[in-house]
């Protein structure tokens, strides 16, 4: 039952926020006081979490999908002692553990990166399947644990939120324990300016458990908290009709709060509303500390029992062990699509990584993931043990969910659709690269070759703007040899996620090396063991083109052909290496991409030749395609030859 002392715990948040927010004359404390009773409530009383080992994997999880409500957050982990009040009297500045939204990477007890409205309930959702599954793969005695998220009306407002959780639903998630903070109010007024959705009978009709209630009444929150810690089979949306900037002295039910510090004079009559001294700044009293914390050596005890018992369990440390080296032999000359090369390795990587995980956007004949899904099994409500997830026609979705599931631990996870929807989950994978989640991003169908579908299928300017995000390593393979090598390097990459580029047309399986690690590598010379006259960039099913196009000129010098797999990788090699690539001294140089020519300037300098595509796609058969934008041998050793003969 609530008393006075957590309504002093509560009332000593909101001196925080307000101080911190005042201090950084920045922030959104208007939605942090709506939001507080909940979550202060279920900091105190209801989450696992052992401050003591802050990574327990066994912990409950928050995340704070109102990622502008941070400083609520940041009052928590500072309550937990795992922020000191120096960080947040350096709310949002420059080297603080409090920036202006949550970052896993950053500070301790975050458990993701939000901030881009619907992102963090959509991760959220993917947390909760890993959980699931982990839980059926090692025993509920081992593995169970709740996922709880804040929400906002704006997070709520965006798509891909309710595309998540339709899944949630679908997957009859009941580990998922989501706070509606519905104060009505955004940063430009009332929701009810945009917006008129009843979101109780939304979330019923998607296969969710509603509450609704006062989200100030602690009797009523507590006793939904004790509902959600109950058997149950559905996810549960608890709806907490609230005031934005509750208790403040005059700003009750402003919009101006929601994005404005308030005015020292507002801080100081608020302050002596709530019973806090209006001449003291970042004050927390002695009980609520003790308050706070009286629960945390259960829970520290707890995790240290758990550590002892499991962290070296065969099963749990599978979860976390490295991937060993994947081998498949590809006879040099075959021809094969690298999307057909790709779900051999899968398959491959399905018995190898038992904590692989993920699936394909309602295009597994496309996409080549049918195998791996046979494999393993459809992840449902019935087979938690199942790693193939349909995810159906959510890319956003997807991508989110892929962010959430990594961000759990112990998982790998793989999503899979057409290169021309990355744009779909383009900020899911801008999102992936902030938090630096190992999630592996699959795109099939990479080129104009995708052939009668037309130009609203035929990715252009996709690859170079995908390799414009920090933090993610894009990879287009030549062909089957170099596709096994790009996901042996993915599961080395444990800091960022990786992205691959696949075709749909079959391309030859070439012969020389395959050096992905290292990004680009020479693959072809028509003179070898020569000083390179003029150099050859190319990516996937471009390679095999252009070592065609170059047996094809009658051209003195040596003309060398270097496959350019990754280019964040290739860039991170030291500089000996890249001249070794590069030849520096070397003048001529051409680029060919199935692709817009922007960016290939970094290769080849002004001067260079640029062979791509600039415009859109055209409806037709990939071949007749390929003579028509001028990517056949011939026409590209025509090119390549007037370039030479005039640079």
């Amino acid at each position: 039952m609530s008393n006075n002392i957590d309504f002093q715990v509560i009332n000593e948040v909101k001196g925080l926020i307000m101080d911190a927010t005042r201090s950084a004359n920045s922030g959104h404390p208007g939605g942090a006081f709506s939001s507080a009773d909940f979550v202060t409530i279920l900091h105190m009383d209801y989450l696992r979490f052992a401050p003591k080992y802050p990574k327990w994997h066994n912990r409950d999880r928050f995340i704070l999908s109102a990622g502008h409500e941070s400083m609520l957050q940041y009052s928590m982990l500072h309550l937990m002692g795992l922020l000191e009040m120096k960080e947040l009297k350096n709310f949002r500045q420059l080297g603080s553990l409090t920036p202006g939204h949550p970052e896993v990477h950053l500070t301790p007890g975050v458990e993701a990166t939000t901030g881009p409205l619907g992102q963090g309930i959509s991760m959220a959702v993917g947390m909760a399947m890993a959980e699931k599954h982990q839980e059926a793969v090692l025993g509920s005695d081992v593995l169970r644990n709740k996922i709880y998220v804040l929400v906002g009306d704006g997070d709520l407002q965006e798509s891909v939120a309710i595309g998540t959780a339709a899944i949630a639903g679908h997957q009859a998630l009941d580990n998922l324990v989501v706070f509606y903070d519905k104060n009505d109010i955004q940063i430009s007024g009332k929701t009810s300016r945009s917006d008129s959705t009843n979101f109780e009978m939304l979330f019923q009709a998607i296969g969710w458990e509603v509450r609704t209630i006062d989200g100030h009444d602690h009797v009523a929150i507590r006793a939904c908290l004790d509902h959600a810690q109950t058997q149950r089979n559905q996810p549960l949306l608890i709806i907490g009709n609230t005031t934005i900037a509750k208790g403040t002295a005059s700003m009750e039910g402003s919009h101006k709060t929601h994005g404005e510090p308030l005015k020292p004079e507002e801080i100081a009559a608020t302050k002596s509303k709530l019973s806090l001294d209006p001449e003291k700044f970042f004050q927390v009293s002695e009980s609520t500390y003790q308050r706070f914390s009286s629960h945390f050596n259960v829970f520290n005890e707890e995790a240290e029992r758990w550590i002892q018992a499991y962290q070296n369990h065969p099963k749990v440390a599978s979860l976390f062990s490295a991937v060993p080296e994947m081998n498949m032999d590809f006879p040099v000359g075959e021809s094969m699509a690298t999307r057909k090369a790709f779900g051999m390795v899968l398959e491959l990587a399905a018995d190898v990584a038992p904590n692989l995980m993920g699936g394909s956007a309602d295009l597994e004949p496309s996409n080549n993931t049918e195998g791996f899904a046979k494999k393993v099994g459809e992840f449902t409500k019935e087979n938690r043990l199942g790693r193939n997830i349909a995810f159906g026609v959510r890319e956003f979705s997807m991508a989110c969910i892929q962010n959430g599931m990594s961000l759990y631990g112990g998982m790998h996870s793989f999503g899979a659709t057409f290169l021309t929807f990355a744009d779909y989950s383009r900020n899911a994978i801008r999102m992936s690269g902030i938090q630096e989640a190992q999630t592996l991003h699959v795109f099939t169908h990479d080129s104009f070759f995708v052939g009668e579908d037309g130009p609203t299928h035929q990715p252009i300017e996709h690859l170079m703007s995908l390799r414009a995000i920090p933090n993610l390593l894009v990879f287009r393979p030549a062909d089957a040899r170099e596709t096994l090598a790009c996901m042996n390097q993915y599961f080395k990459e444990t800091h960022r996620p990786s992205l691959i580029a696949l075709t749909r047309q079959n391309v030859p399986t070439l012969e020389g090396s395959v050096a992905v690690e290292k990004g680009a590598f020479i693959k072809f010379e028509t003179k070898p063991g020569q000083t390179a006259d003029a150099i050859v960039f190319s990516t996937g099913s471009e390679v095999h083109v252009a070592m065609e196009a170059a047996q094809k000129l009658d051209f003195a010098g040596n003309i060398r052909v270097v496959s350019i797999p990754c280019w964040e990788l290739f860039w991170e090699q030291d500089e000996v290496y890249r001249n070794e690539i590069l030849s520096p001294a070397t003048s001529k140089r051409i680029s060919i991409e199935a692709g817009c020519t922007l960016g290939w300037q970094k290769f080849t300098g002004m001067n260079g030749l640029n062979i791509g595509i600039d415009t859109f796609g055209a409806s037709g058969p990939g071949n007749v395609l390929a003579d028509h934008f001028g990517f056949t041998a011939e026409k590209v050793a025509l090119k390549i030859d007037h370039y030479l003969q005039n640079a």
